[in-house]
C-alpha cells in the first residue's frame, strides 16, 4: 500500500506577506492585480474570504464585497523563496516530489523510515519544520493514493491534517460530493445529479459500463475515482503539455478587428516563451482562448505543427462568431508531444 502526502500551504502568497510584515495579522488582505487595471486575486486571506473574496475573483468585485481589503500587487521572488524552501525539507524525507504549483506538492513517503515509517508523523513533522523555519501554515492529506491524499488535504484547512487509511476509504467516500472528483465541474455534475448522483457513493452503485455510455472516457475517470482507485504515480520529473501567453486588457475589445490588432503581440510573447523549450517537444495543436466582457469564455484549437498568423486569425475569427460581444482577455498557446514519452511516437489521438 502507497503512502501518499498532499501538502497544499494555507493562502500562500498573502501568509507570505503577512509573515514578512506581522502588522497586517489579522486584517483582510488579497495579493492581486490593481482593481482599476483589471487585475485578478492571486490569494485572499482568511480574513478576506469571511467577505466572499476569493482567488480568481475580480480585484474590482473583490473591494467591493470587502471596502476595507487590503491589496498586494505581490512578490513572486519572495514566495519563490518560501516555495524552494519547502520543498528542501520535502527532500529530507523522500525523492518522489511532484509540485503542482508553488505551494502544493505530492510526497510518496511508502520508502521512508523517518517517523519509523508513519506517513501521519512524517506530514506532522513537516508540517511543524515549515512552521518554524519558513514561518508560514501548511495543511495535509495522508492516503493510500493522490485523489484522496489532495481531498483530504482540504479537510483539516488552515494548518490542519487528515488522514484516509486503506479500511477507511469506503467510509469517507460514501458521502464525499462527486464535485471533489477531478475534473467534475458544474455541468457534469448537474448532470450526474439528473441521474440521481450526488455522491462517490451514489456513483459507486452504477456499473462502470453504464458511466462509460453516459460520459464517455471521462466516465471511467469518474467512476474509478468515485471508488477510490488512484493508480497514478507520484512523477518527481514533470514534462509540460502545452504552453501559452494570454493577456487582459484595460479596454474591451469592441469587435473582431480589435481582438485581430491583437494577436501579432500575443504571438511574439508566445515565440519568446518557446524559445525556452528543450528539442524534446513537438508541436501538435495551436489554441486561441477568448474571454468575453460578460466573463463566459471559450476556446478553440486546430492541429498545427508550427501555428502562422493566418492559423490563429482564423482561429479568433471563430472564436468571436461564438459570442460576438466585446473581449477583456486574449490568449494564444500550443499543445506539445513529448518525445520522450512513448519512444518518441506522436500520440495522434491524445490518450
Amino acid at each position: 500500500v502507497r503512502k501518499i502526502i498532499h501538502i497544499d500551504a494555507d493562502c500562500f502568497y498573502a501568509a507570505v506577506e503577512v509573515r514578512d510584515n506581522p502588522k497586517l495579522k489579522g486584517l483582510p488582505i488579497a495579493v492581486g492585480g490593481n482593481a482599476e487595471r483589471r487585475g485578478v486575486i492571486a490569494t485572499a486571506s482568511y480574513e478576506a474570504r469571511k467577505f466572499g473574496v476569493r482567488s480568481a475573483m475580480a480585484s474590482a468585485t473583490a473591494m467591493r464585497r470587502c471596502p476595507e481589503l487590503i491589496l498586494i500587487p505581490g512578490r513572486m521572488s519572495a514566495y519563490r523563496e518560501a516555495s524552494w524552501a519547502m520543498h528542501a525539507i520535502f527532500t529530507d524525507y523522500t525523492d518522489l516530489i511532484e509540485p503542482l504549483s508553488l505551494d502544493e506538492a505530492f510526497l510518496d513517503v511508502s520508502d521512508c523510515t523517518r517517523c519509523k515509517g508513519s506517513a501521519t508523523l512524517i506530514a506532522r513533522e513537516i508540517r511543524r519544520r515549515i512552521s518554524k523555519t519558513i514561518g508560514i501554515t501548511v495543511s495535509a492529506g495522508i492516503a493510500p493514493n493522490k485523489f484522496l491524499a489532495k481531498v483530504a488535504s482540504d479537510w483539516n484547512k488552515p494548518d490542519g491534517q487528515f488522514v484516509i487509511t486503506p479500511d477507511g476509504i469506503d467510509a469517507f467516500l460514501v458521502n464525499l460530493p462527486v464535485n471533489k472528483i477531478w475534473g467534475v465541474g458544474k455541468v457534469t455534475a448537474t448532470r450526474l445529479e439528473k441521474l440521481g448522483i450526488k455522491t462517490c457513493g451514489d456513483a459507486g452503485q452504477y456499473d462502470l459500463f453504464q458511466f462509460v455510455q453516459q460520459f464517455g472516457s471521462f466516465g471511467e475517470h469518474i467512476h474509478k475515482l468515485a471508488c477510490g482507485i488512484d493508480d497514478r504515480p507520484v512523477v518527481s520529473q514533470w514534462r509540460r503539455k502545452s504552453i501559452s501567453v494570454e493577456n487582459t486588457y484595460p479596454e474591451d475589445l469592441s469587435d473582431l478587428p480589435r481582438c485581430l490588432d491583437k494577436l501579432p503581440k500575443l504571438i511574439e510573447s508566445l515565440d519568446r516563451r518557446m524559445e525556452s523549450l528543450d528539442q524534446d517537444y513537438q508541436i501538435n495543436h495551436s489554441f486561441l482562448k477568448m474571454k468575453f466582457n460578460d466573463f463566459s469564455q471559450t476556446t478553440v484549437e486546430r492541429q498545427h505543427c508550427n501555428p502562422t498568423l493566418e492559423d490563429l486569425t482564423m482561429l479568433c475569427e471563430q472564436a468571436w462568431q461564438r459570442g460576438q460581444i466585446p473581449v477583456r482577455l486574449l490568449g494564444v498557446g500550443v499543445r506539445l508531444n513529448d518525445l520522450t514519452e512513448n519512444g518518441g511516437q506522436m500520440d495522434l489521438f491524445g490518450k
